[in-house]
């Protein structure tokens, strides 16, 4: 076996589950689970009926670079989003479909971490786990950059020494963040992208967060934006990854997709040639329509703003709280230890929620998820507003 598998942590879901193994909670209070990011809004019907009505091309083998109508829609919709002169990114050289971009986000660092050099990949702290997995089992050293209140939860990238920056082959980004829903700006970004230049690089830009943001009026930026931006129209160094799971609430579809550097993509293309799942012609489809229309995904923010408003009015009496720029997650900071609160609000009101040090590690003396509780506001809102109260009977009580 790899030994590389003994490194890896356990899953953040799993230590939760460990956590409330031998504990019971309230019988006469309804569960809230509000630990997971699985969005729970309803899958707009077209996209349904786009799925089930190209069933009948199960005999067919997908192609791994998936339809060319499909890169065009993602292409069409990355150019619109990102404000990019559409002849810019090109459906042929930009573009790859994925079959989710949990898988792309793993593979993607196996492709290019060249072993036989002192490999590091950087990532944000907290993180999604499958930075650090991907880069473990590619035999690379995780570097983690930590992001902590007082730093607005995001790296501090001036900080960091350039003998790490040399040592780089992979930087992880996620804007906006999970779980912080933090959003790193264009000035950055664009900073970033001259710094991998320098220190030969490739930033992988995580922004499948991108599209839940509550300021109509100031969308996050994108990697790809910022490259444009600066004159590196080629997006030399950059890869964007973006997925419908949280934009469309499809994730059981599993589909999304990767762009940018077209020489990186030619050989991620025949990475994925031997390894990764080409995604079914039905999700193609159904993936094509959703991609196609924004109407949906404005109606997706505005129940997300809606039930922040209302969870953060029930806790301002007991938490001082900002509005996260982005997201669906509430970064929460607790007064007590982290997994200790996520334990007491399960067995004295029956609230699931998932202890920050599970999704971070600790390095340069601190561990910045500490003391933090991420909070998924992902069911309905009297459940959330429900949730909210009986937190706040926590808090009160601590």
């Amino acid at each position: 076996m790899n030994p590389n598998l003994q490194k890896l942590h356990p899953y953040p879901f799993e230590r939760l589950a460990q956590l409330k193994l031998d504990a019971e909670p309230p019988a006469d209070l309804s569960p809230i689970v509000l630990s997971i990011g699985e969005p729970r809004h309803p899958t707009p019907h077209f996209i349904s009926e786009a799925l089930i009505a190209h069933l009948h091309g199960l005999n067919e083998y997908p192609a791994t670079q998936g339809k060319p109508e499909l890169r065009q829609a993602i292409a069409d919709w990355l150019s619109q989003r990102f404000q990019i002169p559409a002849n810019r990114i090109d459906a042929e050289q930009h573009i790859l479909p994925v079959s989710g971009t949990r898988e792309a986000l793993f593979s993607f660092a196996q492709s290019l971490i060249d072993p036989t050099h002192p490999a590091t990949v950087m990532m944000p702290n907290p993180f999604y786990q499958i930075y650090e997995g991907a880069a473990i089992l590619a035999g690379a050293k995780p570097y983690f950059l930590n992001t902590t209140r007082e730093s607005a939860y995001l790296p501090d990238f001036d900080s960091i020494p350039d003998a790490v920056w040399e040592s780089c082959q992979l930087l992880y980004i996620c804007s906006p963040g999970n779980p912080s829903g933090a959003v790193i700006d264009q000035k950055s970004m664009e900073s970033l992208i001259a710094l991998a230049d320098r220190h030969h690089f490739v930033i992988a830009s995580d922004e499948c967060y991108s599209e839940l943001y509550f300021d109509e009026s100031l969308p996050p930026p994108g990697l790809l934006q910022a490259a444009y931006t600066m004159g590196n129209d080629r997006f030399k160094n950059c890869i964007v990854f973006h997925s419908l799971s949280k934009r469309s609430n499809a994730p059981g579809l599993r589909s999304g997709f990767v762009a940018g550097d077209a020489d990186l993509l030619q050989r991620y293309f025949l990475y994925r040639t031997y390894q990764g799942c080409a995604m079914p012609l039905q999700t193609q489809f159904a993936s094509l329509r959703a991609w196609g229309d924004e109407a949906h995904v404005w109606q997706n923010r505005a129940r997300y703003r809606e039930k922040f408003v209302a969870v953060m009015k029930v806790l301002a009496d007991v938490h001082e709280l900002e509005m996260p720029q982005a997201g669906f997650y509430l970064w929460l900071p607790t007064p007590i230890d982290d997994a200790d609160f996520a334990l007491q609000l399960y067995t004295q009101h029956n609230v699931t929620v998932l202890p920050g040090s599970y999704l971070s590690r600790d390095f340069n003396g601190i561990n910045p998820g500490r003391n933090h509780v991420r909070i998924a506001l992902v069911q309905p809102l009297a459940e959330c507003v429900e949730a909210a109260h009986r937190i706040k009977e926590l808090l009160a009580a601590l």
